[in-house]
């Protein structure tokens, strides 16, 4: 399997540093019409963070990842977020970061399984939140039809 990656792809991610042979977690897109089963993520990557702290809960394990200033309106408690592709519930939420909980499953069957503290992760925020925050900020670029026509008032 090869991927083009545009100079957007580069900026943003930790792909320029993958070489042959490394994991990457794909999953292949929902078809508009086909069932729901899950959270709502795009397989975009708004930022690279970090894992902060890894916690054993049983065969569970939790972890509690960076969260940027940049970012955090974007992110809920039990809402979802993408970690590398991997979607995710948000556990717990603190002023610069959140936890998510790992079943063994999820462990097994992506590249997560392999991180440690410290390693550096994708992070993917809830679309909603973005969309939500952008037109809280007052950006009228989020809602472009008062922009130009005005809110009719």
């Amino acid at each position: 399997f090869t991927a083009d990656l545009s100079a957007e792809t580069l900026s943003r991610t930790l792909l320029g540093q993958r070489r042959p042979g490394d994991a990457v977690n794909l999953e292949r897109a929902l078809r508009l019409g086909d069932r729901l089963d899950g959270h709502l993520v795009q397989g975009h990557v708004d930022t690279v963070t970090r894992v902060v702290a890894i916690t054993p809960e049983g065969s569970f394990s939790r972890w509690r990842i960076h969260l940027p200033a940049t970012h955090r309106t974007e992110v809920a408690r039990k809402g979802s977020v993408a970690l590398n592709g991997v979607s995710l519930t948000v556990a717990e939420l603190g002023d610069d970061w959140f936890d998510v909980a790992l079943i063994p499953a999820t462990l097994a069957a992506t590249s997560l399984g392999a991180m440690s503290v410290g390693d550096e992760l994708h992070l993917e925020t809830d679309v909603l939140a973005k969309y939500v925050a952008r037109m809280v900020s007052g950006d009228h670029a989020a809602r472009p039809f008062e922009s130009m026509f005005g809110t009719g008032g």
